[in-house]
């Protein structure tokens, strides 16, 4: 039997394939991103990169959640 990826970041296959980056791309641009809060940077990702809301949420929660190390 498979584990399956629970939370954010089982978004991130799929975030892959649609946008072609690797997520550690993703997670750099926005740890290097001037903006600190959770919907700055989700609102940045869509507008700026074009990701969806889903995708851009699930990217900022698990980076957000790994700075503060959980």
């Amino acid at each position: 039997m498979t584990d399956t990826v629970k939370g954010p970041a089982g978004y991130f296959p799929s975030i892959e394939k649609k946008y072609g980056r690797p997520i550690a791309e993703w997670k750099d641009l926005i740890r290097s991103s001037p903006l600190t809060k959770h919907m700055e940077l989700v609102t940045w990702l869509k507008a700026e990169h074009g990701l969806g809301h889903g995708h851009a949420n699930a990217l900022v929660a698990h980076t957000l959640a790994e700075a503060r190390g959980k």
